[in-house]
């Protein structure tokens, strides 16, 4: 009886379950939110077909495939502006489903912690492994109907014609100061950031050139009766902010959205550019950074030109003066229209992490791109994440040293609050901050990679040179840099930045010993 059992078997598979309908799970989003997906399926049979929605928008479901109670789909997400197709593999469990998204790993410049379209953060060494569970039950989802229905009516704004606008007058040098991400992602408050303002001030470092005090993602609350953007309870009064912040010596910078929400699905300024514009600068504003998530719910990555000269016109239309900072990631031609479009300063990567790795890997892969660069208009390479814990001494030093190397923006992201004087001590050296303020603007390259050792050079106004030797190995070794590589004769004086002194060379070149994931970061005076 046994082989007919078999048989018996096989001719009768287990019988899918039916998905047909609408599902809606529930998890929780950033800052405690409570945030909805419906999931609405079609079955014919093993397959099925659908959509998962949410207030971000709708993605269509492919490749619906069900085998009795477990079923898989997937669709495509649009993460940090780059679209990536993501599998979901779920079973039925009695009345509800179990799903788990399964995301290939992202290098260093993935999606913020907790806010990017997947949680719940980063895998070691500045990967990102998604990972992200959730239970749906039949039903539809109140809260998206009205979500969805409300975007509907949000007014679309009339896109300008294409034009290259003049300079602003800002930034001749790259941008200095602090923003609240890195260290605090959206858990900001008034008091926090007076508490900075008061830091930043007395530490030293706005003396030091750091200015500009930004508040990022997570200040806003919805909108007024007449289209206001309305800060959450946690900001009652940002222009009495702005002049706390204007008291300090310092410069006051905000976050927002070309879309109809941000990275943690707040409120964006999409319809509303002009009103957000005038508002900002009646708060007394000095610096906005527009960052493209959620625009790609409305716009194509063809469209970022205009969409961000739109802002940059309506900015230089209130009269006050306002630097501009655009993030999208470096997504397409960002290098060769950003400076045309009015922007200040342009991310050419994903978010930076906390770790070694994600630093040089973001770091060391800007060589090539440093044409596009200069005075008023500056590559950006993500914010500074020296003092936050994931990078050791020589590792904060490295990441100075070859950030003003880039004649990169210097944006602090540590709680200055409670600064170790290590810590100050990177971030306000005078010779290193001499190099990056260099009023030539000149972005610096890699001049050579030799196994485990990058040379990186920057020329300097009056001749000098700025030259960086980076150990990125895991044990101290020599290494060199020749002056006929610099097109040097003659035997140049040389100073070392992290040391402060002046040292001997030989009249070849000039060699030091850099420890394991270090510099010797060097001003060569011909």
């Amino acid at each position: 009886m046994k082989p007919l059992a078999v048989l018996t078997l096989l001719a009768f598979p287990c019988l899918a379950a039916d998905l047909t309908g609408s599902w809606v799970a529930q998890r929780q989003g950033p800052g405690g939110r409570v945030m909805e997906t419906q999931l609405n399926f079609k079955q014919e049979g093993s397959t099925f077909t659908g959509s998962m929605l949410s207030s971000m928008g709708e993605q269509k479901i492919l490749n619906g495939k069900i085998d009795g109670e477990t079923f898989s789909f997937e669709v495509v997400q649009n993460m940090m502006g780059q679209e990536r197709r993501v599998k979901w593999e779920g079973k039925v469990d009695g009345e509800q489903l179990k799903l788990t998204m399964n995301l290939p790993a992202m290098g260093p410049g993935g999606p913020p912690p907790g806010g990017g379209a997947v949680g719940p953060g980063p895998a070691p060494g500045g990967g990102f492994r998604g990972m992200r569970e959730m239970t749906a039950r039949r039903g539809e989802s109140e809260a998206i109907k009205k979500e969805l229905a409300a975007e509907a009516k949000r007014p679309k704004p009339v896109l300008p014609d294409r034009k290259i606008l003049p300079p602003n007058g800002l930034a001749k040098t790259p941008p200095m100061g602090w923003n609240s991400w890195n260290k605090f992602h959206a858990n900001i408050s008034d008091k926090l950031i007076r508490e900075v303002a008061d830091a930043l001030a007395s530490s030293g470092l706005r003396d030091a050139g750091y200015v500009y005090l930004t508040i990022d993602d997570g200040w806003i609350a919805g909108r007024d009766e007449n289209g206001r953007p309305k800060p959450n309870d946690r900001f009652p009064d940002m222009k009495g902010l702005g002049d706390y912040i204007h008291s300090k010596g310092l410069k006051f910078g905000i976050y927002s959205s070309p879309g109809s929400r941000t990275c943690q699905q707040l409120e964006g300024s999409l319809g509303y550019e002009a009103m957000d514009a005038k508002v900002y600068a009646s708060w007394g504003i000095d610096y906005l950074k527009y960052d493209w998530c959620g625009a790609a719910r409305t716009f194509t990555v063809d469209q970022q030109a205009i969409v961000y000269q739109m802002m940059a016109e309506l900015l230089r239309a209130t009269g006050r003066p306002i630097l501009y900072s655009i993030s999208q990631y470096g997504q397409g031609s960002v290098l060769e229209w950003a400076s045309g479009i009015g922007a200040n300063m342009w991310r050419t990567t994903g978010d930076i992490r906390d770790t070694y790795e994600s630093m040089t890997t973001i770091g060391f892969g800007q060589s090539g791109k440093e044409k596009f660069s200069g005075p008023g208009h500056w590559n950006d390479p993500d914010m500074l994440e020296i003092g936050n814990g994931g990078l050791n001494p020589d590792e904060s030093r490295t990441h100075m040293s070859l950030w003003a190397i880039l004649a990169a923006p210097l944006i602090a992201g540590n709680d200055v609050r409670s600064m170790d004087k290590d810590t100050i001590d990177v971030l306000t050296n005078r010779d290193v901050l001499a190099v990056s303020q260099d009023p030539l603007g000149k972005q610096g390259y890699r001049l050579q990679q030799n196994g485990d050792i990058d040379i990186w050079v920057r020329p300097l106004k009056g001749g000098e040179w700025a030259v960086g030797l980076f150990n990125r190995g895991r044990a101290a070794v020599p290494a060199k840099v020749a002056w006929q590589a610099l097109g040097l004769k003659g035997k140049p004086k040389v100073r070392d930045l992290w040391a402060h002194a002046e040292v001997e060379s030989a009249v070849d070149g000039y060699t030091a010993t850099v420890p394991a994931h270090g510099v010797a970061l060097l001003r060569i005076r011909p």
